[in-house]
Formats: C-alpha cells, structure tokens, sequence
C-alpha cells in the first residue's frame, strides 16, 4: 500500500506494509541512513528521529501511524536552531567516540532543547536516559547540551 509521508520537507509516496517500522522505511526505501538500527526494541535510542518535533523511536513507529506528521532525521537537524547549536556543541566536546548511537543522542538532544532551551541536569538525564552509549561517553554528551543550551 502506498503511504505519503513527509521527511525533513519533503514528501515521499512510500510503497510498503503499512505495520513496516518508520525505521525501515527511512533506511531501505528512502536511502537515509543516518537514522541507525541499534535494538529494535525501542531500547536504545539509536533510531531516534522526530515526528513533528517529539523525539520519536522509529523501530516502533508502524509508518500508518505517521500520517501527515513532520518527520525530521538526523540529515535535516541541523537546519533547525536547536540541532545547529547541539550539533555545533558535540564538535566542539569531541562527544563521538564510535558514533554509532550519536545520531539517535543528537536528536533527542535537539529535542529536549527545542522544548526546553535551559534544562535543568535533571531534565537533561530524563530526556537523554533512553539513549545507550557503549563507550560511555555520557560526560561529554551533558556538556555538549549545556553548551548549546547556554
């Protein structure tokens, strides 16, 4: 079945199952891979994107339950003004290590700040704590959003 969605502006005729996750749909069909597949059990953050602008696990998120919605990946966050300044920050903290999860932290990143623009080290854990780091970066990453949020 054929579903209209709407990624970073655009609008893309996508042929699938209509219980295919966002996820898929994002990598396979439309070729945007920044969006990573970590768990599949909408554990570990790494397939974070937004849907109109809520940090959205997209391994869970069936594409008929999209609709209309905005979706936002990591391609297009930085041309908001809470993705620039996280993406910014995380250049200047050297937050990567592997990379493979920064994807899904920087978009719940942009997230949190988008909503709230000077959160509090307890909102910044609430917001980061579905997101997994296997190297452990998680110092750099509260620094980098306190650097874009000041």
């Amino acid at each position: 079945m054929a579903f209209p969605i709407k990624v970073n502006g655009k609008t893309h005729n996508v042929d699938v199952d209509g219980d295919t996750p966002l996820l898929w749909v994002l990598r396979d069909v439309l070729g945007m891979t920044g969006t990573k597949f970590g768990c599949g059990l909408a554990l570990c953050g790494a397939c974070m994107v937004h849907v109109d602008g809520v940090a959205t696990r997209s391994c869970i998120t069936p594409v008929d339950s999209v609709g209309s919605s905005a979706i936002t990946t990591i391609e297009a966050i930085g041309a908001t003004p809470a993705g620039a300044k996280i993406q910014k920050a995380w250049l200047d903290r050297e937050v990567p290590q592997c990379g493979y999860c920064q994807s899904g932290q920087i978009m719940s990143a942009a997230a949190l700040l988008a909503s709230n623009p000077r959160p509090t080290d307890a909102a910044i854990d609430d917001a980061m704590s579905g997101n997994i780091c296997r190297c452990g970066t998680y110092v750099r990453i509260r620094n980098a959003i306190k650097q874009a949020a000041s």
